[in-house]
């Protein structure tokens, strides 16, 4: 089964490191995707660019298109790993490895029910 990991933070502080504190947890990171592709169980993986750049489609009638997130919170929606795992205990420890290997914040773990592959650009 998907598993959809949630990576939140405080966007503040991650946008505060420096070059070399990003490199470095970027760095951890990858021991852990490293493994979980070498399993065969590991899909995209996306950091998602600052919510002052984000747009948000309200579904008002009619829908409203406003600048930034939707709501004001304590920590952001940073970037999503998609991974393969048999269940959600097995979900659970790849968000520890990811958590271990990076500071803070916290990883919501979903069921991903519907799947649709898509195409991007090669």
């Amino acid at each position: 089964m998907l598993y959809a990991i949630l990576c939140y933070n405080d966007e503040d502080l991650v946008g505060s490191w420096t070059q070399e504190q990003d490199e470095a947890v970027m760095k951890k990171l990858a021991v852990v995707q490293d493994k979980l592709a070498r399993q065969g169980r590991l899909g995209p993986v996306a950091r998602l660019l600052p919510t002052t750049s984000a747009t948000t489609l309200r579904k008002d009638d009619p829908p409203v298109v406003i600048d930034g997130p939707y709501a004001e919170t304590k920590e952001q929606l940073l970037g999503f790993y998609i991974v393969d795992c048999n269940n959600l205990d097995e979900a659970l420890d790849v968000a520890r490895d990811l958590g271990a290997a990076n500071p803070g914040g916290a990883y919501e773990i979903r069921p991903v029910g519907v799947l649709n592959p898509g195409s991007s650009p090669a």
